[in-house]
């Protein structure tokens, strides 16, 4: 399996009565993979999974397995945690579970801090154990566990993984080392929206994008033009899509998204749940303002 382009980790939409929305979300899937989107995430952060019942994400990864196959486009889901037998036991389930699956995208451990060699002896027992392929979720501010270059690339020589979803905060070395020397078949799929041009300039493979929600096409668009090397164009639709992306995370994800995609009717409600909180309504109004303006 080859990841490349712009995949949507989708937002858990709720009703009126706090109960998931499960014919938005159908809705929402249909839409964005519409606009181009390569293929979907299903309880990604974004997803709020740790807010749903076992029921709920049950549900979800359903909804978005059936919308996956009938469009024939690659379904993620997340899974896994920072126990590694506990993780490798829900992933050699996963195909069975969740028909459909294409890979599952798993966190590096978090709070343990089990160091780079731990790092890489867990994801070497997930893969093992693993039905589908793994994509490694490599978020350092909120795992704790930073890598270095050297170390993500032994981990993209794993057998069975196939890509990382790159969100260290910036574009720093480790990253540079990880596009320079990555084997083919391995995609680097960029994770923090803002920078996410510069690692396509780079030679990244696309990106898994809270605010590509709020203007797939334009996301696609700009991950086909630095593919194309239409780099005038690329550079252009970059800087407006980072305002973009830096307005849509003025609150913690997905809070200022629902709220977009609820201005839109897109989803019947704004909700999150706890501990997280809507966002403002200005913190929405500058998102919404800022998507609009993509469509001219």
């Amino acid at each position: 399996m080859e990841l490349e382009g712009i995949l949507i980790p989708l937002v858990t939409p709720f009703a009126a009565d706090g109960s998931v929305a499960l014919d938005a979300l159908e809705k929402l899937a249909g839409r964005v993979l519409d606009d181009g989107a390569a293929g979907l995430v299903a309880l990604g952060t974004t997803g709020e999974p740790a807010a749903l019942s076992a029921d709920e994400r049950r549900a979800v990864t359903e909804v978005c397995a059936s919308v996956c196959a009938a469009r024939g486009v690659p379904l993620l889901v997340g899974a896994g945690g920072p126990g590694t037998a506990a993780a490798a036991e829900e992933l050699a389930a996963l195909a069975a579970r969740v028909p459909g699956a294409a890979g599952a995208l798993v966190t590096v451990p978090s709070f343990v801090r089990p160091g780079e060699a731990g790092t890489v002896a867990h994801f070497r027992a997930l893969a093992e154990a693993s039905s589908v392929p793994l994509v490694i979720y490599h978020i350092p501010y909120r795992t704790g566990q930073a890598l270095s270059g050297a170390a993500l690339l032994e981990l993209a020589a794993l057998p069975n993984v196939v890509g990382v979803k790159y969100a260290t905060g910036g574009v720093d070395q480790a990253a540079v080392e990880l596009l320079a020397a990555a084997p083919q078949g391995f995609s680097v799929l960029g994770g923090d929206d803002a920078v996410l041009a510069p690692l396509l300039a780079l030679g990244a493979a696309g990106g898994i994008l809270a605010s590509a929600h709020l203007a797939t096409a334009r996301f696609v668009e700009l991950a086909g033009a630095w593919r194309s090397g239409d780099v005038t164009r690329a550079r252009e639709l970059g800087h407006r899509l980072t305002a973009l992306a830096v307005a849509a995370f003025a609150a913690p994800n997905p809070a200022v998204v629902k709220g977009v995609l609820h201005a839109q009717g897109l989803i019947p409600t704004p909700d999150v749940r706890l501990p997280l909180l809507p966002a403002g309504p200005d913190e929405v109004a500058r998102a919404l303002e800022l998507a609009s303006g993509l469509d001219h």
